[in-house]
């Protein structure tokens, strides 16, 4: 069983990873105050460097990228260097690490931004709760002046050589999940009539920006996306004219793979299959796999040849040792939310 997941695959020249499995990215909300990652992290993962790649939790770009409390940032020398210490006990293990670049946009609040509204492409809410605080409602974000995302677009690109000053790998952008880059992809959230919103191409424009600023400082770089409006987002099925475009267009960078940000990996009908499907039929590159996979229907999606690698998340908490209970046909231990407590 699990023979493909098990096998190497060489995302670029110069890396190749052991096997297929990738360890998605988790929000664990344990970074200290100041944002810094903590040993305790670098233990997390250095658990899991058996796995074919690492990505790390969702890791905010500035700190008007936060959504969340106690996620690590990657914008300052002191969140450098405890990175450090995390890309140094996963090598340590013969792990492979890249580091998530995350800005939430509306997906925000005033009490995690000194007081400051929320930025966003266009001034469209999100309607619901702030998770982990104390019922908070979402606020009515500022639609980003020019000045702003030129701004946010340099912000990514010192990330990814803040990235590669510790340690890591390569990158990861999230594009995916109703955060920032997503919110420029979709109608709902994109409202603009400049050149940032009003047809596909301009919609797609501060993606390609973002990516095209964060390969010249690193050159590893892989993209998560959500091309569904799968969370917070509503679906609205004139977006896939616009993920039809992005997904041609990014075949004309250099990227080691595009991962699949829906969480389960369902059919939709006006995408004609599931979003990994969706991806690979559009995307020439390797593409991750994501939908709370079994290690069977993992592997029944690489023998498909519907991606080329699988993201594995909460199986993930609950068995550090993954991998090594695959080779050895062990049964796995069962997640439960209470493991979220603590990062063992």
């Amino acid at each position: 069983m699990s023979l493909q997941m098990l096998t190497p695959i060489e995302l670029a020249p110069n890396l190749t990873l052991k096997n297929r499995i990738v360890m998605a990215p988790m929000t664990r909300s344990m970074a200290d105050d100041d944002l810094n990652p903590t040993m305790a992290m670098a233990e997390y993962y250095a658990k899991r460097a058996e796995t074919g790649l690492i990505v790390t939790e969702a890791t905010i770009v500035s700190p008007l990228g936060q959504g969340y409390p106690n996620t690590p940032g990657i914008y300052n020398e002191s969140q450098i260097q405890h990175w450090q210490q995390v890309t140094d006990r996963v090598h340590q293990q013969g792990g492979k690490i890249f580091v998530q670049l995350w800005h939430c946009g509306r997906i925000a609040h005033s009490i995690y931004l000194n007081g400051d509204k929320p930025i966003a492409p266009s001034a469209v809410s999100f309607e619901g709760r702030v998770p982990r605080t104390n019922g908070l409602q979402y606020e009515e974000p500022r639609a980003m002046t020019d000045m702003e995302i030129e701004r946010v677009i340099q912000e990514f690109a010192q990330a990814a050589a803040n990235a590669k000053l510790a340690g890591f790998d390569g990158v990861e952008i999230h594009g995916a999940n109703g955060y920032l880059i997503d919110q420029f992809l979709h109608w709902e959230t994109n409202q603009r009539t400049d050149q940032w919103g009003g047809t596909p191409e301009n919609m797609g424009r501060f993606l390609f920006r973002v990516i095209e600023a964060v390969q010249k400082e690193i050159d590893h770089v892989g993209l998560r996306l959500s091309p569904v409006g799968y969370l917070h987002m509503a679906l609205n099925e004139k977006d896939r004219e616009v993920s039809d475009y992005v997904l041609k267009k990014l075949n004309d960078y250099d990227l080691v793979y595009l991962h699949n940000g829906a969480f389960d990996d369902v059919k939709y009908d006006y995408i004609d299959g599931t979003v990994t499907q969706y991806m690979r039929r559009h995307y020439q590159g390797k593409v991750v796999g994501n939908g709370s996979y079994t290690p069977d229907i993992a592997e029944q999606v690489l023998e498909q040849k519907d991606a080329d690698l699988v993201a594995i998340g909460r199986p993930l908490i609950a068995n550090p040792d993954y991998v090594e209970k695959l080779k050895n046909h062990q049964p796995l231990t069962e997640y439960n939310a209470e493991m979220l407590n603590t990062l063992e």
